[in-house]
């Protein structure tokens, strides 16, 4: 498109757009990907580009606007009503699902659908997918088998991937292989009910644009006709059928404008497909490749070590961050014994900051997964530093630790009826009136001499139980029995729990089981410092009740510190941020290693981690590995950052931890060895744990 003449009197003001931005408004015509670096400000130049489309007399009702999140798209509407002076409103900008419900609300009866659909929230679908598992004769009071919640799970992302039940099985749940045509039965039941009802699911929105433009030639042609430009927001973060959709509504003009960031694409969990990104320009021959590569976020000696760690990824488009920034103190790398002297390094490194005035909601914590943020709470909890959990529950507030809680309490106090119910009630075949009459039998033997409250003998309530709760019955027991056999140490009773049927259990109801065994090893590492199971049962009962007291106390957000998970602060940024965790086996994590390109993933991951920080940047990690008992090393992301980039604070490698402690050790300075990567397994070889030690 030949811009018309006189734009620069218009409106719009293209001067306010650096070299590279300005270079996409005006010439963004034709297929083109515009690889937009982490602060590199797409937003302004995708408003940009349209704000130029409507001031150039481009048809509103000819741009399709694709975000991914209804909050994108109406600031984006407001920035380009804001560029442009006119006031102008895209009829076609929105969310994949939003324009997929206004395309198949007029055509859903090419489907089978009539145009009065409704779409189901996530409760309805599990409510369906309850009536599928009658259907197919699946009764979870009898026996286990997963959770509508879990099978819901397993559906979507076949149905996102473009894959088959058994292949997500394999990658997912290789222990339901077994089962794999059952559930697909379920899953094709699930299909028909929903189509009986005249009813979509949140991905049947996507699935029926895709059929719809697959099986009727007439519609396609009617909107890739229709669609002069079409520009995608967040494009790696698509799916399959979301790029597929794409290529249908560009399949006529091919003025499709794509941006994103590969090194930012961190959702193949949700079905994310990094090769709708990596590989445009093999879809589109030809295709223009932008890339805005100058930052307004991160100092210069930030971006140094973003752009040096991506840079280890083989499948990605090479681009350099740049900043504008003047050049600041080098990013900290720091070593401590353990995740406790890592988290009171932190909280006091955070009320520094506060004391010179920067305010608790600029700084972030940001971890890998969950269960790394267990030590760090518990220590702003002590201090009295009220934080923003992102990405999930607190700790102690997460349903799994309180299911582990309960069983440790009914070892404590044989008497307690609230945790008696806890675990009882989610076992298979146990109602509330069985869990009721199983508790007063429990509670009816006279206690033992001495007055222990430990049960030592509960078989005998099997038998005056009806068949079906004898299942559940059975499974408590194996339970229990596992905790009986422990050796009765906090530590032990937790990971008891963790390692028996608790843990079919979790996989059968959450598809998140994994993450959740995680938590469970770490509150087993913070029983390792209890000295008796009551005083850390009533300390973990104190940890809820702060938790909660400072959830109603009414703090505001300016005033809590951010601990989020790294997957939910994508897109966000702080003054000062720690990323904690930084050991060999917690990130990467280990199964990533394990897993095809995980590994890139995980860097990806830690990219998107550093450049979430403007001005400040600590990276730390622990020596002592919570999970083995035994002397860590710092994360391979941390050994691929050039020596000179980073300030290292911690121990030399040949620096013995365990020498005489007159030694000063304040001025020791750890230095990463060049040859890490090979001599990596014959050191770790010669590592002990701390007992051996």
């Amino acid at each position: 498109m030949t811009p018309k003449l006189g734009y620069h009197e218009r409106t719009m003001n293209i001067e306010e757009l650096n070299e590279e931005q300005q270079h996409v408004v005006l010439h963004g015509d034709g297929p083109c990907l515009v690889l937009a670096g982490a602060g590199s400000g797409k937003t302004r130049t995708i408003t940009y580009r349209v704000a130029y489309l409507l001031e150039q007399g481009i048809d509103p009702e000819r741009i399709l606007l694709v975000t991914f999140t209804n909050k994108a798209s109406k600031e984006m509407m407001e920035r380009v009503s804001s560029a442009s002076g006119t006031g102008m409103k895209l009829p076609w900008a929105g969310t994949f699902h939003h324009i997929a419900y206004r395309i198949l609300k007029k055509y859903a009866g090419l489907l089978g659908y009539q145009s009065n659909f409704t779409i189901l929230d996530s409760a309805d679908s599990l409510d369906i997918l309850k009536l599928c598992l009658k259907v197919e004769g699946v009764n979870r009071n009898e026996k286990r088998f997963p959770s509508p919640k879990v099978l819901q799970s397993i559906i979507s992302y076949a149905r996102n991937a473009e894959t088959t039940i058994a292949d997500v099985l394999d990658l997912k749940h290789p222990n339901w292989l077994d089962i794999a045509d059952t559930i697909t039965r379920i899953a094709e039941e699930y299909r028909k009910r929903k189509l009986d009802a005249n009813a979509m699911d949140f991905d049947d929105l996507l699935v029926n644009l895709y059929l719809l433009l697959l099986k009727e030639p007439a519609v396609k042609q009617k909107f890739a006709n229709q669609f002069l430009y079409i520009l995608v927001d967040e494009y790696q973060d698509t799916n399959k059928i979301q790029a597929s959709i794409i290529n249908q509504f560009a399949a006529v003009h091919h003025n499709v404008l794509v941006v994103g960031d590969d090194a930012q694409s961190i959702y193949s969990f949700r079905a994310a497909d990094i090769q709708n990104i990596l590989d445009f320009d093999a879809q589109y021959p030809g295709a223009n490749i932008f890339r805005l590569e100058t930052n307004y976020r991160s100092t210069p000696n930030i971006l140094d070590v973003a752009n040096d760690v991506i840079a280890n990824n083989t499948r990605q488009h090479q681009k350099t961050l740049r900043s504008l920034k003047e050049a600041f103190m080098r990013p900290e790398v720091h070593a401590f014994a353990d995740d406790r002297e890592e988290a009171e390094f932190i909280a006091g490194q955070i009320l520094q900051f506060r004391d010179e005035g920067v305010p608790l909601k600029h700084i972030a914590v940001l971890f890998r997964a969950a269960f790394h943020s267990q030590a760090l709470e518990m220590e702003l909890m002590k201090r009295d530093i009220p934080y923003d959990y992102r990405g999930g529950v607190r700790f102690f507030e997460r349903s799994h630790i309180k299911d582990v809680l309960a069983y440790l309490r009914i070892v404590a106090n044989k008497d307690d009826v609230v945790a008696w119910s806890r675990v009882l009630n989610m076992q298979v075949g146990l109602g509330p009136v069985t869990v009721e009459k199983i508790i007063g039998a429990i509670r009816q033997p006279a206690r033992p001499a001495g007055g222990s409250d430990t049960v030592k003998n509960l078989q005998h309530i099997g038998a005056s139980l009806p068949a079906r709760a004898q299942v559940g019955w059975t499974d408590f027991l194996a339970v229990w029995q596992d905790v009986q056999a422990s050796d009765q140490t906090v530590s032990g009773l937790i990971r008891s729990v963790a390692a028996s049927k608790y843990a079919e259990y979790l996989e059968n109801e959450q598809p998140d089981y994994r993450e959740r065994l995680q938590d469970i090893e770490q509150l087993a590492v913070f029983g390792e410092r209890a000295t008796d199971l009551s005083t850390f049962l009533a300390e973990a009962s104190m940890q809820e009740s702060f938790q909660a007291a400072h959830t109603q106390g009414g703090d505001s957000d300016d005033e809590k510190v951010v601990l989020s998970t790294i997957h939910q602060a994508k897109g966000l940024e702080w003054e000062a941020v720690f990323i904690i965790g930084l050991a060999a086996g917690k990130f990467p994590h280990e199964r990533s290693l394990r897993e095809t390109n995980g590994l890139e993933e995980e860097r990806r991951l830690f990219y998107v981690a550093v450049t979430r920080a403007k001005k400040y940047l600590y990276m730390t990690y622990p020596l002592l590995a919570s999970f083995t008992s035994s002397l860590s090393g710092p994360s391979m992301f941390i050994e691929e950052i050039g020596r000179d980039l980073v300030h290292h604070e911690g121990f030399r490698e040949e620096t013995n931890i365990f020498d005489d402690p007159s030694d000063d050790v304040d001025d020791v300075v750890y230095e990463p060895d060049p040859d890490y990567g090979e001599a990596l397994p014959k050191r770790r070889g010669l590592l002990k744990s701390i007992d051996e030690l």
